[in-house]
């Protein structure tokens, strides 16, 4: 009796370690990456402008008092040089829009870095020798969630992070991290725009969505095992101590 009792127990947890092996397809990313190319649109990409962003816009020439007019500073205080005080922001407002000095509102919104760059180039050519026009946005951000080591929000200084180098600043996933439904937050033209993405696809290279957008959201949702945990919750102590209890009677009585 007692050798088909420990059998029994044998198999019994055998069966539990298989049930719990996890696919390589499950875990692995990129899988069979092999003759996978980048589209050139993937090479170029930039981030367009929305409402609500800030931009560092600065005009320069090689006559330093001709581009003063176009640049925005703090409000100075009397006896302050104009070169120690801060440079200002530009908040695009709601239509997409910024007020800026001499030329007045200027629709920015839906349109690049370097596109904008170009237009005020063109502009400022009316009232600067050769102007030199720098655009750069100062609270580009990305947030992630979820089943990841470290989640939060991070700040991407130079406007351009795809999704892989957003994971990898929030640690990675955890072992209980879902690959293949990674959910993508974002905001298209007053909308959010909610995008399920594979992580263990190679096609992701691919995707439109592998470089990511200001203010976009990455949300990594729990394995079964991890939500099947979580709903055992505080409970888990005193169900392995009766399971462990169960087991020794029914080793005691079949002796």
């Amino acid at each position: 009796m007692n050798k088909q009792y420990y059998t029994y127990i044998k198999l019994l947890v055998l069966g539990v370690l298989v049930s719990s092996c996890v696919s390589n397809k499950k875990m692995l990313y990129f899988q069979d990456v092999e003759g996978v190319e980048n589209p050139t649109v993937l090479a170029n990409y930039e981030p367009k402008i929305q409402p609500g962003d800030l931009l560092n816009i600065n005009v320069a020439a090689a006559e330093a008092e001709a581009a003063l007019p176009f640049n925005i500073y703090e409000t100075p205080v009397v006896g302050t040089y104009t070169s120690s005080l801060k440079p200002l922001s530009y908040l695009v407002n709601t239509d997409g829009e910024i007020n800026f000095p001499v030329l007045g509102t200027l629709k920015v919104a839906g349109f690049t870095s370097k596109e904008v760059t170009k237009s005020l180039n063109e502009q400022l050519a009316s009232y600067i020798n050769k102007p030199i026009v720098n655009i750069r946005l100062t609270n580009f951000k990305i947030t992630v969630l979820g089943e990841v080591k470290t989640p939060g929000t991070y700040p991407v200084p130079n406007e351009r992070i795809s999704i892989i180098e957003a994971i990898g600043m929030a640690g990675d996933l955890t072992i209980q991290g879902k690959r293949t439904t990674v959910t993508l937050v974002r905001e298209v033209q007053g909308e959010r725009k909610f995008v399920s993405i594979d992580l263990t696809n190679k096609q992701l290279f691919n995707s439109p969505y592998y470089y990511l957008a200001q203010n976009d959201v990455i949300y990594v949702e729990p394995n079964k095992t991890k939500i099947n945990s979580s709903a055992v919750g505080s409970n888990a102590g005193i169900i392995l101590s009766s399971i462990s209890t169960l087991i020794s009677l029914i080793a005691i009585l079949t002796r």
